[in-house]
């Protein structure tokens, strides 16, 4: 699979509340990318096989194999949660699944899937209110919170700063339940999120808490693109100009290495 593919999700998707493994965001993640901004729909039988995700990621064949085949086993139950609240309906809370079928075809190392139709317009003919990153800002990824608060930082990539409320991000995240406390939380996820995107992605990223009274309820991030490092260019020295700079015994290797200049 070719690089420089590009991702794009509605900010809703973005912010909706699930909970996939690493495989199974990957295998989406694949998927999206390959359709190279053609318009995805639930009536196609997407395939995503393991060579793509060799490529892609840079995982051995054997462990893109078994995040196919794990992919496969758990992403049919998934499901998305995402407030409902259009124009001239009632507000609601929405519920529906990724795929609508799913297969794992083990003698060609790849996974068949369809869209489920609610999911459809939170990923094509997209608008207003989306979000669009390269895929590879995330690929090297290993975690799928990292790469998720990755995609929440970028949706605010025009002020460099957002400020997320603790709870809310439990809940988006799905792991209200795993996390309780809020020393855990920053062991656990929010610090090996950040040490991941400082890594692998083209931002850099500090946080900060926030508290309410004397609790801390908000997490406030800045981040900026990352300088981009120029290598530096040697300077350049004639022999008479070295001679003149030249210590006693000296050769022109060693000049040329303490001062840090090529002698031509």
């Amino acid at each position: 699979m070719s690089k420089n593919l590009q991702i794009k999700k509605s900010n809703a998707l973005i912010e909706a509340g699930y909970r996939l493994t690493l495989g199974e965001h990957r295998l989406i993640l694949a998927c999206i990318a390959k359709s190279k901004g053609q318009t995805l729909n639930d009536q196609t039988l997407y395939e995503v096989d393991a060579l793509s995700v060799v490529d892609l990621v840079g995982v051995t064949r054997q462990t893109a194999y078994e995040e196919l085949k794990d992919a496969a086993d758990r992403l049919f139950n998934r499901q998305i949660t995402v407030p409902y609240d259009q124009a001239g309906e009632t507000p609601a809370i929405r519920r529906f699944r990724w795929v609508q079928q799913i297969e794992y075809v083990e003698t060609l190392g790849l996974v068949r899937f369809q869209f489920t139709s609610a999911l459809i317009p939170y990923l094509s003919e997209l608008k207003e209110r989306f979000t669009v990153y390269p895929i590879d800002d995330v690929v090297k990824m290993t975690s799928i919170h990292a790469i998720r608060l990755y995609e929440l930082l970028v949706q605010w990539r025009s002020t460099g700063k957002r400020e997320i409320e603790i709870a809310w991000l439990k809940k988006t995240f799905q792991i209200a339940d795993s996390y309780k406390s809020i020393s855990d939380l920053k062991r656990w996820v929010i610090a090996p999120a950040i040490e991941q995107i400082n890594l692998h992605s083209p931002i850099e990223v500090g946080w900060k808490q926030k508290k309410t009274g004397r609790s801390v309820t908000h997490l406030v991030f800045e981040f900026a693109p990352k300088k981009s490092l120029k290598p530096k260019t040697k300077k350049t020295l004639s022999r008479d100009q070295a001679k003149d700079l030249a210590r006693p015994g000296e050769s022109w290797d060693d000049v040329s290495k303490r001062l840090g200049v090529i002698i031509l």
